[in-house]
């Protein structure tokens, strides 16, 4: 299976390239035979058969339980957050959740200062987690599942890349929910989503910053990406607000560079896991390149791939990072 992963991103195929405040975007294009029907999380609960709560009353920090009463697969993005209970939380990956099913999900907190019940019932927050905080989660959790612990994430740093975002935009959370940062650069963010525009037939998009490519989501079905695609534009655009003037004096950038990319992605080594959900979660990893594809009846319904960043000192220190986990599993 993670042979036909490499395959398919080399017949990814690049539309028009669009530029805006230092963001270059490719909308993505890519044929696929077969391949279920799903709807997205937000649709889901909006219709009112997708229930995300807490796993018992006391609740756990790295798990939810999702219950799907519908006919059809839902589909949950990696790093898409849901908002409520007794603190809000993104998906550490992507899973394509079974019609008429119970499923305990992994995720991770992005609002350290509450511990308390807000609802009963997850909702949609209308977020994607910004790019360097899914990249970094990315890492981890590939970190996780060669090391046998599951679909983990590093919770103490996706908590000081939450920080870093919040002291870089200037925005004072009283429980340092990312959701406030967001809340605070709505007009910044509503000036991306009106700059850039959806391509008929588009499947996904890569994007580019400080002459780099930061990275790319595809869906299977143009018609759930149309529907996240405000989502996942908000969630790069964070990145570049967080660069500041650096990002916005940065000119657009050649389809090579997004091209080499594409290259790199499909040179990346791979690993398959069993999915929480429906079909397989292959991990992908190279010098340049962190991501995963989850695979289900042969077709790639999810394909998340990011710039990886330099490792620091205390990367090389895998025990450090475990204690850590171990620390915020409540």
């Amino acid at each position: 299976m993670t042979g036909n992963v490499h395959e398919f991103i080399g017949s990814i195929s690049l539309g028009e390239a669009q530029s805006f405040g230092g963001v270059t975007l490719w909308p993505l294009f890519a044929e696929q035979a077969g391949g279920a029907d799903y709807v997205t999380l937000g649709e889901a609960i909006d219709q009112g058969f997708l229930k995300v709560t807490e796993v018992s009353e006391g609740g756990s920090v790295p798990e939810l339980a999702v219950v799907n009463d519908g006919e059809v697969f839902v589909l949950l993005l990696d790093g898409e957050e849901l908002r409520g209970a007794k603190q809000n939380r993104m998906l550490n990956t992507t899973i394509l959740l079974k019609p008429k099913s119970k499923t305990i999900i992994p995720v991770s907190c992005t609002e350290q200062g509450r511990w308390s019940y807000a609802s009963r019932e997850f909702s949609d927050s209308g977020m994607v987690m910004a790019r360097e905080v899914r990249a970094k989660k990315a890492a981890s959790v590939s970190e996780s599942l060669r090391a046998g612990a599951g679909y983990a994430s590093d919770q103490g740093q996706v908590w000081e890349e939450i920080a870093c975002f919040s002291r870089k935009l200037r925005v004072a959370s009283p429980t340092s929910a990312m959701r406030d940062v967001y809340g605070a650069r709505e007009k910044d963010l509503d000036e991306f989503l009106a700059a850039f525009h959806l391509v008929d037939g588009q499947h996904g998009l890569l994007v580019a910053m400080d002459g780099k490519v930061a990275g790319l989501d595809l869906l299977s079905s143009p018609a759930a990406f149309g529907r996240l695609f405000p989502k996942l534009v908000k969630s790069y655009a964070m990145d570049a607000l967080s660069r500041g003037e650096r990002s916005k004096e940065a000119g657009p950038v050649g389809d090579e560079v997004a091209r080499e990319f594409l290259d790199s992605a499909a040179k990346c080594v791979s690993s398959a896991h069993p999915s929480r959900g429906t079909g397989e979660d292959v991990r992908l990893e190279g010098k340049t390149v962190v991501g995963s594809a989850l695979v289900a009846d042969g077709c790639v319904v999810h394909l998340a791939l990011f710039r990886r960043e330099e490792r620091s000192r205390n990367d090389d220190e895998p025990m450090a990072s475990w204690s850590r986990r171990r620390r915020y599993h409540v």
